[in-house]
């Protein structure tokens, strides 16, 4: 009977260890791959780089075109229903495009990432920085730009400086309206976060 017994519990602890990570990418257009297929957008690619390296793992993709920080509050509860074990945020440029008020986006923000805190406590947090065109004002921009890095310390998270570092005003790597990454673009994008997230995976 102790045989079985601990029999059951190495088997237990052996299937949990061999779960694959569950990672939600929390994001607007950028996130969903906007005029391309599900396929096509970072996510699915960075699952692929995973796997490449032996990091199991399962993506979700919970990008919404035209998300801001505040739908973001009211859209998590729902895409909290399953356990996750890494919370990628990529919110707030259709913020910063609209002009909104820093200190509302920065809160919404921290709202999102507090909700993630409370339902999954071991989740290891990711917040991707963003940035706005610079004909949103200087002082704008640069405050828009402090955003990100203050939400990484607060929340002891891991930060993607720019999440479209070497994609951004790229003709060739933007669809036609110069905002959203073509599928080239994404495949850049997700080699990019690769090793800011790999570490993550256990």
């Amino acid at each position: 009977m102790v045989g079985k017994l601990a029999f059951f519990i190495a088997t237990i602890l052996l299937t949990s260890i061999n779960k694959p990570n569950t990672i939600l990418f929390f994001g607007d257009s950028l996130t969903a791959g906007y005029g391309l297929s599900a396929e096509e957008a970072f996510p699915a690619l960075l699952q692929k780089e995973l796997r490449k390296k032996k990091k199991e793992c399962v993506v979700i993709n919970g990008g919404l075109s035209g998300e801001t920080s505040a739908g973001g509050v009211s859209r998590i509860d729902w895409m909290l229903r399953q356990p996750i074990d890494v919370f990628v945020l990529e919110l707030g440029a259709n913020d910063g495009l609209r002009g909104l008020p820093i200190e509302q986006t920065e809160k919404n923000l921290q709202s999102i990432i507090d909700k993630v805190k409370k339902k999954n406590p071991n989740a290891r947090l990711v917040i991707a920085g963003m940035m706005v065109p610079p004909n949103m004002g200087e002082d704008y921009s640069a405050k828009f730009k402090k955003i990100f890095p203050a939400l990484a310390r607060r929340n002891n998270a891991t930060l993607i400086p720019f999440l479209l570092e070497g994609v951004a005003g790229n003709e060739k790597l933007n669809q036609p309206d110069g905002i959203h990454p073509t599928a080239e673009g994404h495949t850049i994008v997700a080699k990019h976060i690769l090793p800011f997230i790999e570490p993550l995976v256990k």
